[in-house]
């Protein structure tokens, strides 16, 4: 018995469709600042039910979206970045 190409492996893997991964990056970012400035005006309500780590999770969130951005820029100019 001869299982389908699909089980078998013989089809070959199809092509990764194409990302602009400046804009997802830099989209993130904004996404992150967004929100903590959003919940910033909440900031005794969020400590008062104990959820103040959401302020925290989106601060870190737009840092390390800062520093993506940093490296992101430095492997363009060094002629290493996809996008």
């Amino acid at each position: 018995m001869q299982l389908p190409p699909l089980l078998t492996g013989a089809r070959p893997a199809p092509q990764p469709p194409p990302v602009h991964a400046r804009t997802v990056l830099l989209t993130g970012t904004v996404l992150w600042f967004v929100a903590f400035v959003v919940l910033l005006p909440f900031w005794n309500w969020l400590g008062e039910h104990d959820h103040r780590i959401w302020l925290w999770t989106c601060l870190a969130g737009w840092l390390l979206g800062l520093v993506g951005l940093a490296i992101f820029r430095k492997h363009r100019s060094q002629g290493r970045a996809i996008d």
